[in-house]
Parts: structure tokens; sequence; C-alpha cells
């Protein structure tokens, strides 16, 4: 099992899960409308804790292009990258305005971020249904100006297949934004990062939003009993998509050597990220 569901409450909770026995939560009375009257996908009442998770997100789905929404448009190699772009920009300007993420230790930012942003990279894909065709998913990659070995081909194949199949699952369960938010919550909340100076409070964080997006299923979907186990089971998989695939397949154009003619501020924010690009060291998968 994962260890992101750490602790012995978390442990107990996910077999219940996993057995069907998962008793009802309590309502919980400090949910309220949004302050603008506006539902989210039809639900017009959120806890307050989810609704800052909202409020955090720098990308609606709505700005991310008419074509994510798409799913049969085939995008060209520049409009992949640079929805890519946004997508990480999105996920790491999310987490450093959501509730009690800037409130930790520079370095404990820094050290979610970096074990945790292809997850949350994954995540936002599924959410604004990224289109994820092979073709210029391979393009983009470079794969074209490179020739590799048919093994190490039929290798890379396999990650694009393991990525298109986490994001599709996702967006097969027609997870809504408020759950979404609780998801990249849970996910970043861990205490999995080496060296936290304080794992216990980063645990208890993951422990909120879990609780969090618990409530919010079993009020919003009570005739789907088995709604937030199917979402909460859906996080460990996540981690099979490894991040260096993640950089070839939509960075690698952004950190070349002829980006920093071509596209330099893309490159420039990429970098100043400090997740993805040349000087991170992570061992590349193996063909």
């Amino acid at each position: 099992m994962a260890t992101w569901l750490s602790g012995k409450a978390r442990r107990e909770q996910l077999g219940a899960v996993q057995r069907g026995r998962m008793p009802p939560s309590q309502p919980n009375p400090g949910q309220y409308a949004l302050t603008n009257g506006d539902p989210l996908n039809g639900h017009c009442y959120l806890s307050g804790y989810i609704s800052l998770l909202l409020r955090a997100e720098p990308y609606p789905t709505s700005r991310y292009g008419s074509q994510c929404m798409q799913p049969n448009n085939i995008m060209g190699i520049e409009n992949i990258c640079e929805l890519a772009a946004r997508l990480l920009f999105s996920a790491v300007e999310w987490a450093r305005n959501i509730p009690f993420f800037p409130d930790l230790q520079i370095t404990d930012q820094v050290a979610l971020l970096r074990l945790t942003w292809s997850e949350l990279f994954v995540l936002n894909a599924a959410q604004c249904s990224m289109p994820l065709h092979v073709a210029p998913l391979l393009a983009a990659a470079g794969l074209h100006a490179s020739p590799m070995s048919a093994d190490r081909v039929v290798a890379f194949m396999d990650h694009i297949r393991i990525f298109q199949e986490q994001v599709e699952k996702l967006k097969a369960l027609h997870v809504d934004s408020a759950e979404y938010s609780c998801l990249k919550a849970i996910v970043l909340f861990t205490s999995d990062a080496c060296g936290l100076s304080d794992a216990a409070h980063i645990e208890s964080l993951q422990e909120k939003s879990q609780c969090a997006l618990e409530e919010y299923v079993r009020s919003q979907y009570p005739n789907q009993p088995s709604r937030f186990g199917k979402l909460l089971l859906r996080l460990p998989s996540l981690r099979t998509v490894s991040s260096s695939v993640i950089e070839q397949l939509f960075f690698v154009r952004l950190l070349g050597p002829e980006a920093a003619r071509t596209q330099p501020r893309q490159r420039h924010e990429i970098q100043s990220k400090g997740l993805v690009g040349p000087h991170r060291k992570e061992e590349k998968p193996q063909p």
C-alpha cells in the first residue's frame, strides 16, 4: 500500500473503504454557500476549507483553452507544450495560495513540491481533459529528431500508455472541481518527503484534506456510496507516472538549448520553479 496514507487511523479507513464498510460521516456544521452565490458544478454548498482550495486555483478550467475540453481535438506540438507549462505553473501557484501551505518552512514547501509535482500535473491534466494523442506526444518529446532503438521506443510508448491510463481513469469518474482540489491537497500534504521539519503536522493537514473530501462526497453524492473510496484509491497509482517521463514528453522542448532563443520566457519560468530541468537529480526510467 502506498505510504501517502500513513498513520493507523488512515490505514483503517482505507481498509474500510476497500471492504465497503465505511460508516457515514456527520454533516459539517461549517458548510456555507460560496460568497458570490454561484454554484460550482451544481453544488451550492462547500466547506470553508474546500472553498479556499478552489479559490486558490490560478487558472479556472475555462481558461485552459477550448481545445482542452474537446477530447477528439489533436493539438499541435507548440500548443501541447504551452498547455503543459500552464498546468505545471498552475499546480505550483495553487499550492502557494492554499491554506496552511505558505505557513510551512520554505524547505518543507520545496520538498513537498519536488516530490509531488508530477502527481499534481496528472490531476490537472485530467481535470482539463488534456488531449493525449500519441503522435503529437512523441513529436513533443523530440523522438522524431533523435532516433532511438526499437526497444527504447517500446518502453517509452509504455510510459505514455501509463500516463494516458491514469488520466482516463480519473476522467471516467467525472471528478468535479471540489473533488480535484481535495485530491491535490491530499497528494501535496504527504509526510513521505525527505527531511521535513514537521512531518506530523503535514500528515495532519493531509488527514484534514481527506476528511473534507469524505464529507463533501457523502453530502453531494449520497446515491454513490462507493464514490469516496474510488477517488481515494486512484491516488497511489498516480506515482506510476514517472516525473522524468513527463519532463521528456512535455518540457524537453522548453528546456533544450533551442528554447533559450525561441521561447525564453517559458523556459525561464519552468526552470525558476525548481522542479524540472537538468539541475534536478533524478533517475531516468530504464527502457
